[in-house]
């Protein structure tokens, strides 16, 4: 549905035969400098359009990727993380861990601000009696699945 906004042109304010006082109540709300006419500005329309093309292919990636949730996988490829303070340039290489969410996609719509799936580590630190929980955001040709 398209919605357009028009104004009469004997309510202009900027006509050539109508002269409008610097005290006038229009006046005093807008800026010191000219505005073009209206007519010169042109009109402004508003358009809402909705798609749901893709829905039935992202419930189906969705379902799938739903089903890797859980797996446990194995990081196949050097892969280095810094944001885990008590261990600094941490290597996940040879690590095992857990699928634990598939942030591929949010709210039916595709993202790649982050890689695709977000696994669960448990790293032994020696100055600790509990091991680390670290999580990290891998894409699917950096882990293999483990049985």
């Amino acid at each position: 549905m398209t919605s357009c906004v028009t104004t009469p042109t004997s309510l202009l304010p900027c006509s050539p035969f109508r002269r409008i006082s610097p005290l006038h109540p229009s006046r005093l709300l807008t800026s010191p400098f000219p505005r073009p006419c209206i007519s010169q500005r042109g009109f402004s329309c508003h358009v809402a359009l909705t798609s749901d093309a893709s829905s039935s292919d992202t419930s189906e990636e969705e379902a799938e990727m739903a089903a890797k949730v859980g797996k446990k996988v194995r990081v196949k490829v050097p892969l280095k993380v810094y944001h885990v303070m008590k261990i600094p340039d941490l290597d996940l290489c040879g690590m095992e861990g857990v699928i634990k969410q598939y942030v591929g996609l949010w709210k039916g719509k595709r993202i790649t601000a982050n890689f695709p799936f977000k696994v669960e580590f448990f790293i032994p630190v020696d100055a600790q009696d509990k091991p680390v929980k670290v999580l990290a955001h891998l894409r699917e040709d950096e882990f293999e699945y483990v049985e």
